[in-house]
């Protein structure tokens, strides 16, 4: 019963069998049994993920990958750790910092969620405005098919000719197959950072700032959004950190370089946030209050708990330039509803966070949470967004699938996924909307 959930609780089902392989010979072989009695399967590995692609609903066998979890090989020379999948992108980072380098993907729950479920939904984190999510990261992978075949893609290399078949196995949540083995990328450390604070008194005057901060073509290695709901929550808790709950809106800007660098780049962003209307802007380069700041940011998902009982969180992506717009309406939406609706989120990629509170004793209330989520992942499509930006589609999102995409488009994924897994049981009745899988002419 532990494993009938990821960390999105509205899809159960509990797995017939859950085994725990420790090598990738294991895997293949569990597979190969699997496929000889036509029982299907998925992987999982911490079960952080929040769309239920990690929910065994067909049941049958789930991989649980926690015993694979070494660090296999680190190349400081050419900045490659190889790692297996239930590593953690803290403990890369953790193995690369004492020569200067860091794992540049970091998630919130970076600490926790695993290298192989990072892959599977091409997570991203707070600095991926600068560095880019999970795909920029990873050079090459081993994995295991669904015909129990093992397969070695990509390598050391930054740009091997032929198909990008990571690119393709990178955000597939697991249909295509296993990730067993995984070359990641490094990369050196800042010399220095700062974090900037700017107080709004206005959530429309934080988007803006936003939106200018972008259109301007100031970079930071992190903007991230915190709204009045979101702060209040933080600070209820044991993880309080002083943030102004009195406010409407929070940014949060994170600045790397030379000190000269910082101090401009501070510069600029302040007086960006000014002509928005900041109540205040604050910058420090104090390694412990920055650390301070991201913490109670880090903080945000874990804290809804003070608040309600129960939360659901979306992640659709929207164009920077229509945050304004965006966000009235998320506003709009908690009046419709009468549910709170916490945001934190990463700004500078416009990946939107809405944390849809309520109480599932309250009859009827899960099921209003769920509507107001899709309501609002559509709206990012109608601004020419997208319905996830990092979290995948899993059981949640699946049938919106069919509103961003044509049918010709979703035909050609279901011919992606059947030239994978012709038998149809790896990790099944995930992503692409239930239609049966036809070869393409």
């Amino acid at each position: 019963m532990v494993y009938e959930c990821d960390g999105q609780t509205f899809f159960k089902s509990a797995p017939d069998i859950v085994v725990f392989p420790t090598s990738t010979e294991e895997v293949s072989e569990i597979v190969d049994v699997c496929n000889r009695h036509g029982v299907p399967y998925l992987p999982r590995g911490a079960g952080t993920a929040l769309s239920g692609s990690a929910v065994a609903i067909k049941r049958g066998v789930m991989i649980t990958l926690s015993r694979m979890n070494r660090i296999m090989r680190v190349d400081f020379d050419n900045q490659r750790i190889v790692v297996e999948p239930y590593v953690t992108a803290s403990q890369i980072t953790a193995a690369a910092s004492e020569r200067g380098f860091f794992y540049a993907p970091d998630p919130a729950s970076y600490t926790v969620s695993s290298i192989g479920g990072n892959i599977a939904h091409n997570a991203g984190g707070n600095h991926c405005i600068k560095y880019g999510v999970t795909t920029n990261h990873i050079l090459g992978l081993e994995i295991v098919l669904p015909n129990g075949t093992v397969l070695e893609i990509g390598g050391k290399a930054l740009d091997p000719p032929g198909y990008d078949l990571v690119g393709l196995l990178v955000g597939s949540e697991g249909t295509l197959g296993i990730v067993t083995k995984a070359i990641v990328r490094i990369l050196r450390k800042a010399p220095g950072s700062a974090a900037l604070l700017a107080v709004f008194d206005s959530i429309v005057d934080a988007s803006n700032a936003v939106s200018e901060t972008i259109a301007v073509g100031k970079t930071a290695a992190a903007i991230e959004f915190m709204d009045q709901l979101a702060m209040r929550a933080v600070e209820s808790g044991v993880r309080a950190c002083g943030l102004p709950v009195d406010a409407e809106a929070i940014i949060l800007f994170e600045v790397e370089g030379y000190s000269e660098e910082l101090d401009l780049q501070g510069q600029h962003m302040m007086e960006i946030c000014k002509k928005n209307h900041a109540r205040s802007v604050a910058m420090s380069k104090d390694p412990a209050g920055i650390a301070k700041l991201m913490a109670g940011r880090k903080a945000a998902f874990g804290s809804m708990g003070n608040l309600a009982p129960a939360y659901v969180c979306d992640d659709g992506t929207i164009p920077r330039s229509r945050l304004p717009e965006v966000m009235t309406k998320i506003r709009e939406k908690s009046v419709e509803t009468g549910l709170m609706i916490a945001n934190v989120f990463h700004a500078g990629e416009g990946n939107l966070h809405p944390l849809i509170l309520y109480n599932p004793r309250k009859q009827g209330e899960a099921s209003k949470a769920l509507k107001a989520g899709m309501d609002l992942l559509r709206l990012c499509v109608e601004v020419g967004g997208t319905i996830t930006g990092e979290h995948g589609v899993g059981i949640e999102k699946k049938e919106l699938m069919s509103f961003q995409y044509t049918e010709q488009e979703l035909d050609r994924m279901r011919f992606i996924k059947e030239i994978f897994d012709s038998e149809g049981l790896c990790n099944p009745d995930k992503i692409l909307p239930n239609k049966e899988l036809t070869m393409l002419a």
